[in-house]
């Protein structure tokens, strides 16, 4: 049954030999990679308005020169992390930068900041979503954590169903939201060139304005550059690429960047002209889109393209969280089930951990995607400024041809990221403090996790472990509950072994027991040695560990080695467990942990 379901949900198992025909063309590639950072579009433009809106309306056309801004950077980080695929073509993005040039602290930074980053990613992108749903039909307002925990395990399963079918699927809605914004742009622009719409709706750029600092620009500037999370993706991911890759993978980042450009600046432009002011119950995107076309068919078209590509921007997510966590765990700093490719050959422990953690947040956070978007900018931009400085390392160490201008480039992104991030810090401080807590913890656990790794080899080791001390002989400890078929099958297992010694175990309740017991024993196994113990506090587990203890220290003298073989019958059906004690369960929970003792458990399976 369970085999049946996981074949509907995410599709036959693929051979290794097909893990060639799971890489990405560029445009599947630019649906899937850049959907996070096309998607911002739909809040960036938003969150530098959330900010001037507290000085006044007037302040609105400050939110010009600031996406000029923001354009800047675009391009600064564009052309770094150009530079940044073709200098590390197996992919890692800014955790395998930072640890190669600036050291392992920096590079786990890094690394922990984007794997954060992408669980955030998937929780605003989907609430984002779930909000341009919402706005459009305004009584699922309520339903908002429901709808996004729904979508997020509808994510889920698509990409456990394998990169080539998720980018297949995903590709429609990208394309078909950058169509529909192309039209909301040209056709809002139209409607300004021709005079329908009025003037009067906003401040002349240059009007003064009371109460504006430069604290509060700074603040606006930070908000906008959230439109930039996931620029980084790419490079994470070039080995999700059709050969070559790194070629493919840098035509793709362009390709984005343009994109990125063109889509932000036309929506902040009419933002600006149109005089739209945020409100809670309706986005910018969704106001636009009601002044140029009314209710009709092409707002509905809009906000619905809106809605998928907020939605599945969170597949940016799904496909560098995998390709990150295996880079950490391939150098010990994750549990190595992140290695580990599933049926449809992707990293699938990735993606569910992924979904999981992602749910988690939504739920914390009741859908609220403003309250994430500052901690999510701010992780983003961490891994943007060490990347940068260590590529600035990199370039002043190996002085390649053109080092000079690669090493500017560099040098230019890194001191935008590093200003940017700082402004988050000092603006924002209030809703970004938690990444100076959890940084550092999640450093920690990378090492515990590696330190761990480390220990094991060492104790596995043939050449570095202690002499293992030679067996001289067996003892056999079966835990019996009364006269069975399965203690038969047990014993008959036990003789098999030629084992020194067999010892039957039998632990009663009451005293009257012990005695009827015995009798029926010697006609049952007279060859077989009976121990009995009395429990007074109806356990079993006390009497039989004491029992063992003392076995395991006369065997130890003489360098023989305990085994706890414990009987236990397999029902037919699953649900039949819960209708009996699992104490063989139990006993075996609790031996495992002894160091000198072997665990054995010997199934008989019912037929009823």
């Amino acid at each position: 049954m369970v085999s049946t379901v996981k074949r509907l949900l995410i599709g036959r198992p693929l051979k290794s030999t097909e893990l060639g025909e799971q890489k990405l063309n560029k445009t599947k590639a630019l649906a899937i990679l850049s959907s996070d950072a096309l998607s911002s579009v739909a809040y960036g433009p938003e969150q530098i308005l959330l900010v001037l809106m507290t000085v006044s309306a007037v302040a609105f056309w400050y939110s010009i020169p600031i996406a000029v801004g923001v354009l800047f950077l675009l391009l600064a980080l564009i052309l770094s992390y150009r530079q940044i695929i073709f200098a590390y073509p197996h992919g890692g993005g800014a955790y395998v930068v930072s640890r190669e040039n600036l050291g392992v602290n920096p590079g786990l930074v890094a690394g922990g900041s984007l794997l954060v980053d992408y669980i955030l990613t998937v929780a605003v992108s989907v609430s984002a979503g779930t909000d341009a749903i919402t706005s459009a039909f305004p009584a699922l307002h309520s339903y908002n954590v429901i709808i996004a925990c729904i979508l997020v395990v509808f994510l889920t399963i698509l990409n456990l169903r394998g990169v080539t079918e998720s980018a297949s699927f995903l590709a429609y809605p990208v394309y078909l939201f950058v169509l529909a914004l192309f039209v909301l742009i040209g056709v809002g622009l139209y409607h300004i060139l021709t005079g329908h719409v009025s003037p009067e709706l906003h401040a002349p750029v240059g009007s003064p304005v009371t109460g504006i600092t430069l604290f509060l620009l700074l603040r606006a500037f930070a908000s906008g550059c959230s439109a930039l999370t996931g620029v980084e993706a790419i490079s994470n991911a070039i080995p999700n690429f059709k050969d070559p890759a790194p070629n493919n993978a840098a035509k793709t980042l362009a390709a984005m960047g343009i994109l990125l450009a063109i889509l932000f600046s036309g929506i902040v432009y009419l933002a600006y002209y149109y005089g739209i002011t945020p409100k809670a119950e309706e986005t910018v995107v969704s106001q636009i889109a009601s002044e140029t076309f009314g209710r009709n068919f092409m707002y509905f078209f809009i906000q619905g393209t809106t809605a998928m590509i907020l939605i599945l921007a969170a597949n940016t997510g799904y496909s560098a969280f995998p390709l990150l966590a295996f880079n950490l765990a391939k150098d010990k700093y994750l549990a190595r089930m992140f290695t580990i490719r599933g049926d449809r050959l992707g990293y699938s422990n990735g993606i569910i951990f992924l979904g999981a953690a992602s749910i988690i947040l939504i739920i914390a956070f009741r859908g609220h995607t403003e309250q994430l978007i500052p901690l999510y900018a701010v992780g983003v931009f961490i891994p943007f400024t060490l990347s940068q400085t260590g590529m600035l390392v990199k370039w002043i160490r190996e002085k390649p041809n053109g080092w000079v201008v690669k090493l500017t480039i560099n040098f230019v992104g890194a001191i935008i990221s590093f200003l940017v991030m700082m402004t988050f810090f000092i603006t924002k401080f209030g809703q970004v403090w938690s990444v100076l807590i959890f940084l550092p913890i999640l450093v920690v656990i990378f090492h515990r996790v590696k330190k761990h790794y480390e220990a094991v080899g060492n104790q596995l080791r043939i050449t570095t472990c202690e002499p293992v001390k030679p067996i001289e002989g067996n003892v056999i400890i079966v835990p019996v509950a009364g006269i069975t078929h399965v203690v038969e099958n047990s014993l008959n297992y036990a003789k098999s072994l030629n084992a020194d010694q067999i010892i039957a175990v039998y632990v009663s309740f009451e005293r009257k027991d012990e005695k009827t017991f015995e009798e029926k024993w010697k006609k049952f196994q007279p060859d077989i040695r009976l121990v009995t113990l009395h429990s007074y506090y109806r356990s079993i587990i006390q009497p039989l560990s004491k029992f063992i203890d003392t076995v395991e220290h006369k065997a130890d003298e003489s360098n023989y080695r305990v085994t706890v073989l414990i009987p236990q019958f397999i029902p037919k059906k699953r649900w039949h467990y819960i209708l009996h004690n699992q104490s063989s369960l139990l006993i075996r929970a609790i031996l495992l942990y002894r160091k000198d003792v072997v665990v054995t458990t010997v199934p008989y399976h019912l037929k009823e």
